[in-house]
This record gives C-alpha cells, sequence and structure tokens, in this order.
C-alpha cells in the first residue's frame, strides 16, 4: 500500500469500530465481493462449511470446511461463495496496528487448513466470541473484541510455526481434560484411529516424550498451582491431579521441583 496515496476503504471505519469488526455469513453461489484496490484492513475468515473462493493477481484459490484465509491490507481482491457451494463463514476486519501480525507469513493470501478438531473447536469458539462483542458492543466492547483476535491471531501462528500431526493434538486435549481418570493407551490409540505401538513412536517421535511423560508432567505441573495457591494438603492434591499413589506422586513432584510437596506448600515464598 503506498502511504502517499489515497488512503484504503476501511470497513472497520464504516461499521464505527476501532480496531476489530466480525460476523457470521451463509452465503449462496451468487455472493461476491469485489474490491479493485483492496481494504485498509486485514481480512480474515474461518469456513465452518462449504466453499467460498479467493480471486487475486489473476489467480482464482478455494476454501473449504476448516480453512483460515488471511489477507493483506491493499490487496486489490474479489471474493465470494463458489459456484454450485454455499459458504458458511465467520469473518473479521482488522487494523495493521496488531503487532501479532509480525509472527505471520508475509504472503498477500494465506489459506490454511486447520487439520486438528482440537484447534479448530477453539478457533471457531474465538470468533464466536469475538463475533458476540462485535454485534452487541456492550461496555468495552472494542477491548474485548482486540483480546481474542489477538487469541486467534496467536492461534494461527501457532499452527504455522510448528505443524504438529493433528493426532497428536487430540491426545494432548485428551490428556489435559481427563487428567484425573486412569489412562489407557489402547483407548487413546481408539480414539484417534491408531494402534496403540504406532500411537506411542508417533507421540514420542512428535513431543520428544512419551504419552505417560506428558501427563504425568501435566498433574505434576497443576498439583504445584493446587498448592502454592489453595489450602488443599498434598494428598488431596495427589488425588485431584489423578495419582491414586502418594509416593508416585511425591517422588514425580521431587524429579520436578528438587523438593516434595509439603515442603513445596511450606516453603517461604
Amino acid at each position: 500500500m503506498n502511504a502517499k496515496g489515497p488512503e484504503l476503504p476501511s470497513y472497520i471505519r464504516e461499521q464505527g469500530g476501532y480496531m476489530v469488526i466480525a460476523n457470521h455469513f451463509q452465503q449462496p453461489d451468487n455472493y461476491s465481493i469485489k474490491r479493485s484496490e483492496g481494504m485498509g484492513d486485514w481480512l480474515i475468515t474461518y469456513t465452518i462449511a462449504g466453499e467460498g473462493y479467493f480471486l487475486i493477481d489473476g489467480e482464482e484459490r478455494f476454501c473449504q470446511t476448516g480453512d483460515v484465509t488471511l489477507m493483506h491490507p491493499g490487496v486489490p481482491h474479489q471474493y465470494g461463495t463458489r459456484k454450485g457451494s454455499n459458504w458458511n463463514f465467520v469473518w473479521a476486519h482488522f487494523t495493521p496496528r496488531f503487532m501479532e501480525t509480525s509472527l505471520l507469513p508475509s504472503e498477500r493470501l494465506l489459506i490454511h487448513a486447520i487439520d486438528s478438531n482440537v484447534a479448530r473447536n477453539r478457533i471457531h469458539q474465538a470468533f464466536n466470541r469475538l463475533i458476540s462483542d462485535s454485534i452487541e458492543r456492550s461496555l468495552y466492547w472494542n477491548e474485548l473484541c482486540e483480546s481474542t483476535m489477538r487469541e486467534i491471531l496467536l492461534l494461527l501462528a501457532q499452527r504455522l510455526s510448528k505443524q504438529v500431526d493433528p493426532r497428536i493434538d487430540e491426545i494432548r486435549h485428551l490428556l489435559s481434560t481427563r487428567m484425573q481418570d486412569p489412562i489407557r493407551i489402547d483407548e487413546l490409540a481408539r480414539a484417534v484411529g491408531l494402534s496403540p505401538s504406532r500411537l506411542s513412536h508417533l507421540y514420542k517421535e512428535s513431543t520428544g516424550s512419551s504419552i505417560v511423560d506428558s501427563l504425568n508432567d501435566m498433574r505434576i505441573r497443576q498439583a504445584a498451582l493446587l498448592l502454592e495457591h489453595t489450602d488443599r494438603q498434598a494428598s488431596e492434591v495427589a488425588l485431584d491431579v489423578g495419582f491414586q499413589n502418594y509416593n508416585h506422586f511425591a517422588g514425580q513432584f521431587r524429579k520436578r521441583y528438587g523438593m516434595n510437596p509439603r515442603a513445596y506448600k511450606n516453603r517461604e515464598l
């Protein structure tokens, strides 16, 4: 974008926003937006279902369920619903003042497939909060939208910077949400469609840790927070985070923090 030229139009300014404007559209295949000079805002979309298209520099590209698209300011473009489809998507315009964009690729249009159900759900939920705040415009709505937009950009940057097998993401999510339950490798393997041996190998290859070590690490970090910030005793905390054997818990805790759980709780800060 030429800084000396006329100021490009801004959907954010048009709609009375400060940093972010967002909404949810479901459009048939006659839907099309053309901006011959581009916009002064960034544009990000997440496709819930169906297909859309983007036409930039004479090249037509398509997005489908689970894809995030990100377009730089100042890029002449046309986009809309792909012929024969119905495009169900959420979108946001945001200003170039977001420093998080420095973590993202420099290409004029990014189309990235989010192949993890956990990541898809998290991005979709963040967009839902963003849209709700953008439409309701209650007290501090701009600040809330700004915070959620940063979350979305960081989630996208995270996915782009470290391409992890989506099945590993699913396993880590299962471990974190079922931390108190006994974990069986064969049950986890069935949940992601792998054999137990293949899952164990893939997990270690992707993360550098075994599934059991990752689970114990999650449990011990959570235990340390409970010891530090609640009145729960060490034996109670052990059960809270999923250890049925206190001595095993104490041994794992000492390995990470260099002291037993009771000493950690009673230490002077």
